[in-house]
């Protein structure tokens, strides 16, 4: 579904990304792990066309992506939930969930979808006439997974979804990241949270300095020493 080729990226004159590669199949919970500064965001940037690679290839249903404007990449079914949510604050909880589904396709079928954001969330249909500002930052977060919900993804990035949360609260976000796999959406995960990150993911790519170091299967890098020293602190 997606591939990444040699992506190297600069901000400026500082190289960020060095001939990264990593390929995601429908279906998957993909996750990707890395400690701060390790370039994990600016690989999303670049992933969702805010930021211009400097050389490798982006491609996506086998269409390449990487010198597309954004409203396009998402247009073609590609979500990109930014860490802290970002909602508008002085909006609706309803009006946000509108706001999600600007592509004509989605637009036509936002009644539709915003029934289904209902279903997996529940307390924003409760809450569907509040303004933004006024939820938890919890609810924020809810809010922000569903819009970008609204425009009908097959692939949904989330980066660091449980930043800020209540330890009460992180495991209800990861268990929707997971749930959302039978919805048919294919899941790329950036997370800090290493252990819960393993545990609902099958794959996983370690970034290092701008650099994929390690991929494998979830299951076998929770049990790597390395991952435990690095990662989990055991």
């Amino acid at each position: 579904m997606l591939e990444i080729k040699n992506i190297s990226t600069f901000y400026g004159r500082v190289q960020v990304l060095w001939d990264v590669n990593i390929e995601i199949k429908e279906g998957e919970i993909v996750a990707l792990v890395g400690s701060n500064g390790a370039g994990k965001t600016t690989l999303l940037n670049t992933l969702s066309g805010l930021i211009k690679p400097a050389s490798g290839e982006i491609s996506f249903m086998g269409q390449r992506i990487d010198s597309r404007p954004i409203h396009r990449i998402v247009e073609l079914g590609i979500s990109h939930i930014p860490e802290g949510g970002h909602v508008f604050k002085d909006m609706t909880v309803s009006e946000n969930l509108e706001m999600g589904a600007y592509p004509m396709h989605a637009w036509k079928k936002k009644s539709e979808t915003i029934n289904q954001v209902f279903e997996i969330f529940p307390l924003l249909k409760e809450r569907h006439k509040q303004l933004a500002n006024t939820l938890s930052g919890g609810e924020q977060q809810m809010l922000a997974m569903g819009r970008g919900l609204m425009s009908m993804p097959k692939l949904c990035i989330f980066d660091e979804p449980s930043y800020g949360l209540a330890p009460i609260l992180v495991n209800n976000v990861f268990q929707v990241v997971k749930s959302l796999r039978e919805h048919g959406i294919t899941i790329f995960l950036i997370e800090q949270n290493v252990k819960h990150t393993l545990e609902i993911s099958d794959r996983a790519y370690i970034l290092e300095n701008g650099k994929v170091v390690t991929c494998d299967e979830s299951c076998n890098l929770l049990q790597s020493d390395y991952i435990k020293k690095a990662y989990l602190g055991l």
